[in-house]
């Protein structure tokens, strides 16, 4: 793995850690195995970058056969966190739905479908927390060559195989929280942002339980018709209770 640096700013800093410990602990295997059997029957076709390219630019097939270097999985996710202006805090929900994601759906990251199950998860992670979330139709404008449609079906695709779990309890934060900080212990690397306060876990447990209720509401509701969170947006940030 390649050295960080140990001045990023904090949401940046934070992505470093979540994909070397994912998507780097999760695809070390031998590049054939990733390219062929894992690739060819632990993949989504909504997540599959070949079916559904992120850009019009024709993407060499050697691109697919290897794992992403470290330095193409951040810049990917810097352009996207800091186009979008996310927060520290949005990564570490991103992390706990990307990896819910692959415990659930039983599927692998890899070449072919990192960037896109990584993009579900922000969706989603970025509604539920950030303050000012981000719409799908703006991340069209950072992802140019991407649709709405495509974005509201891949995003509905993520939250079914998430069986709409997309409850943080500050407990799961807090674990996660420390995990990545332990991480960049072992490496030696600063880890700059502070853990939630009480106010702000509070507040977490309560609009994330709020969003999955609302989720499962408008699914039901529209489960013939193109998905999206879009729809609640205001919802949530109105009828959010504190417990």
């Amino acid at each position: 793995m390649c050295d960080l640096s140990n001045i990023l700013p904090h949401k940046e800093q934070s992505f470093q850690y979540l994909f070397k410990r994912n998507s780097m602990k999760k695809t070390h295997l031998h590049a054939d195995e990733i390219a062929g059997k894992r690739d060819a029957n632990r993949s989504l076709d909504i997540f599959d970058e070949r079916s559904h390219p992120l850009t019009r630019e024709k993407v060499p097939e050697e691109y697919f056969k290897h794992d992403p270097e470290h330095k193409f999985i951040y810049r990917f996710v810097r352009t996207l966190f800091s186009a979008a202006q996310l927060t520290a805090e949005c990564a570490i929900v991103t992390l706990v739905y990307l990896e819910r994601l692959l415990t659930y759906a039983e599927i692998d990251i890899c070449p072919t479908n990192w960037k896109r199950i990584v993009l579900g998860a922000i969706l989603l992670a970025s509604k539920v927390w950030d303050d000012q979330a981000v719409w799908n139709v703006d991340y069209c404008q950072i992802l140019k060559d991407i649709t709405v449609e495509d974005m509201n079906e891949m995003e509905r695709h993520f939250l079914e195989l998430l069986q709409f779990n997309i409850n943080v309890p500050a407990s799961v934060y807090a674990k996660y929280y420390f995990d990545l900080r332990s991480l960049a212990d072992d490496n030696h690397l600063n880890f700059l942002f502070a853990p939630l306060s009480k106010e702000r876990a509070q507040n977490l447990e309560a609009i994330s339980r709020l969003c999955e209720d609302k989720y499962k509401d408008l699914c039901r509701a529209a489960m013939r018709r193109s998905f999206s969170a879009d729809n609640f947006i205001g919802i949530q940030r109105s009828n959010a209770i504190l417990s």
